[in-house]
């Protein structure tokens, strides 16, 4: 599976931007997805996930703010970031995984976007 990002860019704090990841499987609609990041000299964390359910999750720090969201028939995954903060700055990646077992990091991985929130 090819997870392509897109949108990330640079953003003045309480911005906005809407991140989308395209993918390359018929099967689009039986995976799970999720949206990781890593900041500069941190660990890679998980955001947000929309499973084949659509049921979602949050990373604390990103409730209310971030709404991850899917549209199977364009085989694509969303991020709407609002309410951006500096800490939000990072490189974002998109995943894809068969299972719902979010604590193993595991999965197909796009190439990742850069999100930088400064003035």
């Amino acid at each position: 599976v090819q997870l392509d990002e897109s949108g990330g860019g640079l953003v003045q704090p309480g911005g906005s931007l809407r991140l989308s990841c395209a993918a390359s499987t018929s099967i689009f609609s039986f995976y799970n997805l999720g949206w990781y990041r890593q900041a500069p000299g941190k660990e890679r964390e998980l955001v947000a996930t929309i499973n084949s359910d659509s049921s979602t999750n949050y990373l604390d720090s990103v409730q209310g703010r971030f709404t991850i969201s899917r549209d199977n028939a364009k085989k694509a995954v969303y991020l709407q970031m609002n309410s951006l903060k500096p800490e939000d700055t990072a490189v974002y990646y998109c995943n894809a995984r068969g299972h719902t077992t979010w604590s193993v990091v595991s999965g197909y991985w796009g190439q990742g976007t850069q999100v930088t929130v400064s003035s």
